[in-house]
């Protein structure tokens, strides 16, 4: 499978040369962890919040709130984890000991959340929360991290995350394809639909584990400890950063126009579009287009450069999203090709974001001599949860405030169109805003290669000193 994948996702023209290319079947087992971490991902924007708002009687304000105050939490616990880690010195390494820990908090906390006790309210809901993003956090972002560290190529760092993307769609599909099935043997029912996505996540944790932690040995430790900053020193120098601030807008942007539009997906399915029966069988036609889009947005980005792909697949993303507001109550057509349209644009620019992140800790550590790789992947990753947190705190609320009630049988015809519009123009809107922030990005192919030589230049002096 390994060697398939690589023959199709590759151009030799432009893809990284030989001698700098990881083995493919390596880069899967490494991105083996993107699968249940992904797999949950689906399931707290899009089914958790209807599940438990229909199926367990926690209303609509309650768990908008509870659910911004845990990604808020998950947010503030992303930098602590970086900053530990890339401090941490283990004879198991920096990051493998507090991905291994992540997984076992990531395990349990997510079987108490997806096989809930008998009764559950907000209380018990928002403690589950607390410790599974707080795995999550684990998990995600010593990975993200090590992920920056096996290759310093500019390109190749686009292709070991074009493998994880592929991974987590992958995944995606999987728990798409339960709640499908369920759709069609029990419709409605929401506690087993959510038993089945909660299954998949844990049945695939520990093989994944497993996998991502034996596939490549961790690079060497710096040869200096980094400095534990404050956290006001820790603001000002990711504040002082300014191309790291500008990934990190851009990727809130596209993060707040994906889960705008995936938070209200199962509602205006359902709602506007009159088919309920249809809502996760889009879904899941979204993501089977979807695992093909990586490699096809990697061989753009070997083309264009990282910000130049992602600003193009912001764009189309604003184009499908303006689509949207012509799709007409019980027609599929249109709505079947915006959805397939989605698919192949989904991730860009989450793709290119994510491999620029690495470039820009390069850099920094040429500046500054210190190695920040976690830190700066734990505050990529808090503006993509705060995103998240953002859309499911507002776009929630704001359908309710225009009408909207998941819970009626019948929405008056204002109401529904307060969630198209929400639906359609939120997310075009967010697309547009990230496009603009990550155009004209400095940090080209050809800058970070003069970074790379001088990094290397530096690295070797010792080691010529002590010869």
């Amino acid at each position: 499978m390994a060697t398939v994948l690589n023959a199709a996702w590759e151009d030799r023209a432009t893809a990284p040369p030989p001698a700098s290319r990881l083995p493919a079947g390596r880069l899967l087992a490494f991105s083996a962890i993107a699968l249940p971490v992904t797999a949950a991902q689906m399931p707290l924007n899009v089914y958790l919040p209807a599940i438990f708002a229909q199926h367990y009687g926690v209303p609509l304000a309650v768990l908008g709130t509870i659910f911004l105050i845990e990604k808020i939490w998950g947010a503030i616990a992303d930098p602590i984890i970086g900053s530990l880690s890339d401090r941490t010195r283990s004879r198991f390494g920096r990051r493998r000991s507090w991905i291994a820990a992540g997984g076992i908090l990531f395990g349990l906390s997510g079987l108490l959340l997806f096989f809930p006790l008998a009764g559950v309210t907000p209380l018990y809901l928002g403690l589950v929360l607390f410790a599974f993003y707080l795995g999550w956090s684990m998990i995600q972002i010593p990975f993200l991290a090590w992920s920056g560290e096996i290759s310093g190529d500019y390109n190749e760092r686009t292709r070991i995350a074009t493998y994880q993307v592929v991974v987590g769609s992958a995944s995606l599909l999987l728990v798409l394809v339960l709640p499908t099935i369920v759709d069609q043997i029990r419709p409605g029912d929401g506690p087993l639909k959510l038993g089945v996505m909660g299954g998949l996540l844990l049945i695939t944790l520990v093989p994944s584990l497993i996998l991502t932690l034996r596939a490549f040995p961790e690079p060497p430790l710096p040869a200096r400890d980094v400095p534990r900053l404050p956290f006001g020193q820790t603001v000002r120098l990711v504040g002082g950063n300014p191309l790291l601030m500008r990934i990190l807008a851009s990727d809130f942007a596209v993060t707040l126009g994906q889960n705008i539009r995936g938070t209200l997906f199962v509602f205006f399915v359902s709602s506007y579009m009159g088919l309920p029966h249809w809502a996760s069988g889009l879904f899941l036609l979204q993501f089977v287009f979807g695992i093909t889009a990586g490699p096809i947005w990697m061989r753009i980005g070997y083309r264009l450069g990282k910000h130049r792909t992602a600003v193009l697949g912001e764009l189309v993303q604003v184009a499908i999203n303006l689509g949207l507001l012509l799709v007409v109550p019980g027609q599929l057509g249109l709505l079947i090709a915006l959805t397939v349209a989605q698919g192949f644009a989904q991730g860009s620019g989450n793709l290119m974001l994510r491999s620029m992140v690495a470039d820009v800790a390069d850099r920094h550590r040429l500046d500054t001599g210190e190695d920040r790789t976690a830190l700066f992947f734990s505050v990529f990753s808090i503006s993509m949860k705060a995103a998240m947190a953002a859309a499911v705190g507002v776009a929630l609320p704001l359908v309710a405030w225009l009408g909207f009630d998941p819970t009626s049988a019948e929405n008056t015809p204002e109401a529904l169109r307060g969630l198209l519009l929400v639906f359609a123009l939120g997310p075009a809107i967010a697309h547009l805003v990230s496009a603009a922030l990550v155009h004209g990005f400095p940090l080209d192919a050809a800058a970070h290669a003069e970074i790379r030589k001088s990094l290397d230049q530096r690295d070797a002096a010792p080691a010529a000193l002590n010869d």
